[in-house]
């Protein structure tokens, strides 16, 4: 009996053994914590160092960019500026040489009792009618026949320098300087501040008179450049050119003033009094759409800069040029984003530089 109990016990034991490994149970399977963490780690470490290397690179490739971008430009730049500073000479120094012969015509109105008395603050007086012709001021018109002044600015600077190159005294003036609300004070001001290089409160004529008398100065033409007479204030610029006649012995004032429309500009601007004191003379620049073919032949053209531009290209430019606002500045901005843009979508676009140096080395 207690045999046979203990077997019964034990057919128990394993029938409850072989119950429970075949009771199926739900059940995951999981990974080594120690392999999954360390593979983590290994890819989060990948893709800082993929992503560093990346960003490393990308700045790198800016830097160089930017430095083709600034070399090729300055290049281009540079090539438009001897462009139109060559296109303008003849006509410059065709300006200069009747500055010098106005100027030499002058002298021979000047009397020396007449310039010692420089620092009164009277004008000289004419007493016949010989003497009232000598008042009137020399005064070259300059056709330049743009429609903005923003390429007018550029051409007048370019003639100031050329002017002070051959040794004038030149003052630039605008039509800011000739508003109504400042009135002939804020155009003297700006005289005397160019000339005498220092800053004046008092709106004299007389200083610039007692300063041409001295040091030598009176050696040397005095030219006053109206870079825009079509938006001067007429009145005020009517008054300034009836108060330089009256100073025209002690101030031998040359005055050059720039037109855009046409020759008759001055009959729509100013009074029939200042009309009367000028002695006129006719100069014409080049065109704006030959300025324009000009700088498209340098740049384009006969240098290389590392880049082209197409017929059809540089025929919509030029058309786009003349049927918009026809200024050459703006081309020259949009030339200038063009090359930007070029250079940030091309990736080899840096070595334009480097393109650039080995063209010239061989020319």
């Amino acid at each position: 009996m207690a045999s046979s109990s203990c077997a019964d016990n034990l057919l128990q034991e394993t029938y409850t053994a072989d119950t429970s490994e075949n009771n199926l149970q739900p059940f995951y399977v999981l990974h080594k914590a120690s392999k999954s963490l360390s593979y983590g780690k290994s890819t989060r470490r990948k893709r800082k160092t993929k992503s560093a290397t990346d960003e490393c690179q990308t700045d790198s490739d800016i830097r160089l960019k930017m430095d083709a971008f600034r070399y090729v430009w300055s290049k281009i730049e540079h090539t438009i500026k001897e462009v139109l500073r060559s296109i303008n000479a003849d006509a410059f120094d065709e300006i200069r040489k009747w500055v010098i012969e106005s100027f030499n015509a002058l002298q021979g109105f000047k009397m020396p009792e007449i310039t010692t008395k420089a620092s009164h603050s009277y004008p000289v007086l004419y007493t016949n009618s010989e003497a009232v012709s000598q008042r009137r001021l020399f005064t070259g018109l300059v056709l330049t026949k743009n429609m903005e002044i923003v390429d007018d600015i550029l051409t007048f600077e370019e003639l100031r320098l050329h002017m002070t190159h051959h040794g004038c005294h030149v003052a630039n003036v605008s039509s800011l300087d000739f508003c109504s609300k400042n009135g002939i004070g804020g155009c003297l001001r700006s005289l005397l501040r160019q000339f005498l290089l220092v800053d004046v409160d008092a709106a004299d004529i007389s200083l610039l008179a007692s300063w041409y008398a001295k040091d030598g100065n009176c050696e040397k033409p005095l030219v006053v450049i109206i870079e825009d007479l079509e938006r001067c204030c007429g009145a005020v610029l009517s008054e300034l050119i009836i108060m330089l006649s009256e100073w025209a012995v002690k101030t031998p004032i040359i005055l050059i003033m720039g037109v855009a429309t046409n020759i008759d500009a001055p009959r729509n601007t100013l009074s029939s009094h200042a009309l009367g004191c000028l002695s006129a003379s006719a100069f014409v620049l080049k065109s704006p759409p030959e300025r324009l073919d000009s700088v498209i032949e340098a740049v384009f053209i006969k240098r290389w800069a590392g880049f082209s531009v197409g017929h059809m290209v540089a025929t919509f430019l030029r058309n786009y040029f003349l049927r918009q606002d026809g200024t050459l500045t703006s081309f020259i901005r949009a030339l200038k984003i063009a090359l930007v843009q070029l250079l940030s979508v091309e990736p080899l676009s840096f070595t334009l530089k480097r393109l650039v140096d080995g063209e010239e080395a061989k020319v």
